[in-house]
């Protein structure tokens, strides 16, 4: 298959992608945002008031780009594990992998399909972010990038897991159990300078802290962690995500029944 023909493969895989979360966007787009919604009320209005400042900034301005980026890499995620697993349950991948797309098409495919439900989840959220507290963004550069390479990541996370269940309660346990604790000790609630010296280390080995700090110097201009660290964990999960995600797409021992 020449380059045009790879090219509409990859575009109708994600239009295909895309068209699978809007057609149910009562399921995939409102409960997230009603989700970190409440977020704000709690910890933002109730909360916060009682908290006060920091990071020097209203404990409710310092939480909003920690939710916003929470949103992000839930959906990402969700989008890809449970669209490719499908695919593979009913064994449609079959007929991708014998088909000429590349696997690389096939992959890039499905990593634009999740990044466009976090995008999308993520500007709902910021929308809402702004009826309860005011934003300003302080590098729109580093903003835009940090959402994109994290979205990056996590479809690729949802990828690599949805190759290796076997169930559709395969596709739960990592969210529940390894995603979401990531996500709240991963500085989204909190600075990591309030921390014993111990467990700021610990909280060091959390790839999400990078994410949510990079995306927080991007709205708000502080971080507890150095913008070329950041860079540098994303730019490496981005890298070794692929590479490995592409390795099992192609190897497709656990694609083929």
């Amino acid at each position: 298959m020449n380059i045009n023909g790879q090219w509409i493969a990859f575009k109708t895989i994600v239009y295909r992608e895309i068209r699978r979360f809007m057609r149910i966007w009562v399921q995939t787009l409102v409960p997230p945002a009603i989700t970190i919604a409440l977020y704000f009320v709690i910890f933002g209005n109730l909360i916060g008031s009682r908290i006060g400042e920091m990071g020097g900034f209203d404990y409710m301005q310092f939480v909003v780009p920690g939710l916003i980026m929470m949103a992000i890499i839930q959906n990402s995620y969700a989008n890809v594990v449970s669209s490719f697993f499908g695919t593979k349950f009913q064994r449609n991948i079959e007929e991708m992998l014998v088909s000429p797309v590349t696997e690389v098409v096939i992959l890039l495919g499905y990593i634009v399909g999740g990044m466009a439900r976090g995008l999308a989840v993520g500007a709902i959220v910021t929308v809402l972010a702004l009826f309860f507290t005011d934003l300003t963004v302080h590098n729109w550069f580093v903003t835009i990038s940090m959402v994109f390479l994290t979205s990056i990541v996590f479809s690729l996370a949802g990828f690599i897991n949805a190759v290796y269940a076997e169930s559709f309660d395969d596709i739960s346990i990592i969210p529940t159990f390894v995603l979401t604790p990531m996500i709240y000790l991963g500085g989204v609630f909190y600075s990591v300078d309030l921390l014993p010296d111990f467990w700021a280390g610990v909280s060091m080995l959390n790839p999400i802290l990078y994410m949510v700090n990079g995306f927080r110097y991007g709205i708000l201009g502080v971080s507890d962690i150095g913008l070329i660290q950041a860079y540098a964990m994303l730019v490496i999960f981005v890298v070794v995500g692929f590479m490995f995600s592409l390795y099992l797409l192609t190897r497709a021992e656990r694609l083929r029944t």
